[in-house]
């Protein structure tokens, strides 16, 4: 089981009661996510406050450890088919994230703290170090004899917080926790050797790691890695502010490689943190670029689009040749979306519709694209330039990051993503107006052996509101021959695809 979870939004006390909330998300081939909400109520005034939230990953096993293939969960609700459409997303970044930490610790070797920061007080890591011994009794395992996760997960914080507090000489506050990886099960009988040791500590947290081994007897040589987690700390003052912590020397060897990969972690949650929190309002809409949030871009790329497809309140606008265009108002945003049915394989569509070179074959909006950068076989970023002027009488230009995803069970749809993205290298210039897309992009479901549903959807931007509405009230029929031309363009260039997805 992998557990995932979230920085708390507020802290629970002693007498507080505490709601849990779980859901399973999706079930794959022998994997589940569970989803799992914690919350807390004043039964005074009957309110409620969020506390956190985190993502399960469960693995179906039979007997002797054989796995087992589960049913397809069907959701029901708009919350429900947004959060299946998601999960196929976040098992995908889960799946990368160890290759992410190994690239970003090879290729950008972080910077030590101590070059950088200001501390007299330097303490060494092994200082921190902390080893406990817990024997599994029957009142801490199943009817299976199998101890339960949660006293392990509070075993594993009790050690935590333990090394923390001695690298702070205080009590620290547990912010967040990176993973719980269960690595396999212990037996009521067995005996559990708890280590803890700070890898890091940067200005305002610190990260611990923890693992557990397991062994029946006392003398026994071999022992079972069973479970590891990384855990972040804070101090708070009587303010509640996060308190400046001391330097860490760690030692060498193992020690060193903890301390970078530490610093990696950070890096890529300080990433996911921007990334997944851009207020969807604020300019620039564009987030900045590198190796250490490329999952999280992609992650947030393709999930803003799955989000906007599972919306349900979508009202047919017009249908003209069979061409349908739908619209959805909600707050400050208006969202479009154009399907129709064309023959042709949806992996086919898929292919071509990710490649912006084309596209000004069948949208005259584009004047040309240029491939930046091809990040991976999933992932490309494009230099596009409009035909479409600006208010300044410019033409504009966008920097595009498309990411594409192949079903992941059957009735899912192929999916390509568009946002803007920030590059160094492609910087605004003068001679034109920097455009930004928030949130657009194509579905494609196989419907029958010939025949797919290809429907394109778009998150309008102030920058083509007006447009956008102007199509909607009839005064224009722009949409409706731009697509009848992606459909001629599908239909001629299906037999040219000569890679797969």
């Amino acid at each position: 089981m992998y557990a995932l979870s979230d920085e708390p939004e507020n802290y629970m006390s002693v007498g507080q009661v505490v709601n849990i909330k779980a859901k399973v998300n999706r079930a794959f081939n022998s994997s589940m996510e569970v989803g799992v909400q914690v919350s807390y109520e004043d039964l005074c005034n009957g309110e409620q406050w969020n506390v956190c939230k985190a993502y399960a990953t469960f693995v179906a096993q039979g007997k002797p450890a054989a796995k087992i293939k589960l049913k397809p969960l069907v959701p029901q609700t708009e919350e429900e088919k947004m959060e299946y459409s998601i999960a196929a997303e976040r098992r995908r970044m889960r799946l990368a994230h160890a290759d992410t930490i190994k690239g970003l610790v090879s290729n950008s070797p972080v910077q030590s703290e101590r070059e950088i920061r200001d501390c007299n007080t330097v303490v060494p890591a092994e200082k921190t170090r902390v080893e406990s011994v817990e024997l599994i009794l029957p009142p801490h395992g199943n009817h299976q004899g199998n101890t339960f996760g949660g006293q392990i997960m509070a075993w594993m914080e009790n050690v935590a917080t333990i090394a923390a507090s001695r690298l702070c000489h205080s009590h620290p506050t547990l912010k967040t926790i990176e993973m719980f990886h269960f690595r396999g099960p212990s037996q009521v009988g067995d005996r559990l050797l708890f280590k803890a040791i700070v890898n890091n500590a940067f200005k305002y947290s610190m990260e611990v790691g923890v693992c557990v081994e397991a062994y029946r007897y006392e003398m026994e040589a071999s022992r079972r890695h069973i479970n590891s987690a990384f855990m972040t700390f804070v101090v708070l003052n009587e303010k509640g502010q996060p308190r400046t912590l001391p330097l860490l020397k760690p030692e060498p060897g193992d020690g060193e490689r903890r301390f970078k990969e530490a610093s990696a972690r950070q890096k890529i949650r300080l990433d996911r943190k921007y990334v997944i929190s851009c207020k969807q309002t604020e300019v620039p809409l564009s987030v900045p670029w590198d190796e250490s949030n490329k999952v999280y871009l992609s992650y947030n790329n393709v999930t803003a689009l799955k989000t906007l497809v599972a919306k349900a309140n979508w009202v047919l606008a017009s249908e003209r040749d069979k061409v349908k265009m739908y619209i959805l108002e909600e707050d400050k945003f208006l969202s479009i979306r154009i399907e129709m049915t064309i023959c042709i394989d949806a992996m086919q569509a898929c292919l071509l519709l990710s490649d912006l070179r084309h596209r000004h074959e069948w949208d005259k909006h584009f004047a040309s694209a240029e491939l930046v950068q091809q990040v991976d076989k999933d992932d490309m970023i494009y230099h596009v330039i409009s035909q479409t002027m600006s208010e300044e009488n410019k033409p504009q230009d966008f920097v595009i990051l498309v990411s594409r995803r192949k079903p992941c069970s059957k009735g899912d749809p192929c999916v390509v993503a568009f946002r803007s993205v920030t590059l160094p290298t492609h910087l605004a210039k003068p001679e034109y107006t920097r455009g930004e897309t928030l949130c657009s992009g194509f579905c494609i479901w196989q419907e029958t052996d010939e025949l797919s549903k290809v429907s394109y959807y778009h998150q309008a931007t102030s920058g083509v509101l007006n447009y956008i509405t102007t199509n909607i009230a009839g005064l224009s029929s722009s949409f409706h021959s731009t697509y009848q031309a992606c459909e001629q363009f599908l239909l001629k260039n299906k037999d040219n695809i000569c890679t797969g997805l």
